[in-house]
């Protein structure tokens, strides 16, 4: 069995006021143009062994869509809902396009922000979606350091909020709507599966990712009331010999359709927001999967600038601000996976 880890906290001094002066939205970047498609996988790929015919279909994803992904998109609404809230300046960087995370670190140097507070839009601790972010921070401040004679803002990282009440509520209001959109009659019958990107088995080991997302879909699944559901996992990019989290909603529901389900609710739980990994493989492969099986598809929205999550960062960022909370992520967080 494998044995989660628990991502380590830092504390601040408990009497220790945190005076922040601005936020700093941490993303993972996506292209908004068909040029942009190929050198923005060309950035997410570099350093690892993916053949070239791989990246050139995973392309065909976003060509789909006329080259533009959503991510970029909700951060932008996410840092007008925020702005709208906070008093702090609220900045936005990428680990893999445009506004790069290194470019907006220089920015804030020039600006005058000597200490911020970063929120990566992943609400879930693992490698990918907390420790390597707070790795691309490090590596943009040395940048600034090296290029611009005044110093990098001092910069903290707030830990994963996936167990927060606000973030909770929003799944559900989210779950809760799009099982609202199957008839009365076909309700109860319904197969509420939850997704979430996978993972390399490895990865899973060292963090608690895949122990946060059964608590979540616990949580909704019993708060809207739904006893059949499952959690599957999708957009898997790793060659064919290494261990993922398993199954695949592909799969999952293939099987669903032999034990005769008729409608299935895709909840993606996993997902701060629409990606394109939400947009082809659950609105476009998923739902095809669906119809060629007979099953009726019915997918929920992902939390994005739900009025609940939006109210949860505002709580975070003031509580960190007031010295009330005290706990950031550590920088040796969510280890790698072992090799």
């Amino acid at each position: 069995m494998r044995r989660a880890t628990t991502p380590r906290i830092r504390h601040l001094p408990h009497n220790k006021k945190v005076p922040y002066d601005a936020i700093l939205i941490v993303s993972f970047g996506g292209p908004e143009a068909v040029p942009e498609v190929i050198p923005f996988l060309e950035n997410v790929l570099r350093g690892r062994n993916v053949p070239r015919e791989r990246l050139l279909a995973v392309a065909e994803h976003y060509y789909h869509f006329g080259g533009r992904s959503p991510i970029n998109g909700h951060c932008r609404e996410l840092i007008a809902a925020l702005q709208k809230e906070i008093a702090l300046p609220v900045y936005w960087g990428n680990r893999n396009w445009h506004p790069m995370l290194a470019d907006t670190v220089r920015q804030m140097a020039a600006d005058g922000v000597r200490r911020a507070l970063a929120i990566a839009t992943s609400a879930y601790a693992s490698y990918s979606g907390c420790r390597q972010y707070i790795e691309d921070i490090v590596k943009a401040r040395a940048l600034v350091d090296q290029s611009v004679g005044e110093s990098a803002p001092e910069i903290d990282k707030l830990p994963p909020f996936c167990d927060h009440p606000l973030f909770l509520q929003a799944n559900v209001e989210r779950v809760g709507d799009a099982l609202a959109r199957v008839p009365v009659e076909r309700r109860a019958a319904a197969s509420l599966v939850f997704t979430a990107h996978s993972i390399p088995a490895s990865m899973a080991a060292t963090c608690r990712y895949e122990e946060q997302l059964l608590h979540t879909a616990r949580h909704v699944s019993k708060a809207v009331e739904h006893d059949e559901w499952d959690l599957v996992w999708q957009s898997r990019s790793g060659p064919p010999g290494q261990p993922w989290l398993e199954p695949d909603i592909l799969d999952r529901l293939r099987v669903l359709a032999e034990n005769g389900v008729k409608t299935v609710v895709a909840a993606p739980i996993g997902f701060l927001s629409d990606h394109m990994e939400v947009m082809y493989d659950l609105d476009v492969e998923a739902a095809q999967r669906c119809a060629a099986l007979g099953i009726e598809f019915v997918r929920a929205q992902t939390v994005g600038t739900h009025p609940a999550v939006i109210r949860m960062l505002c709580e975070l960022i003031e509580d960190r601000q007031s010295g009330r909370t005290t706990d950031l992520c550590a920088t040796d967080c969510c280890p790698p996976p072992r090799r």
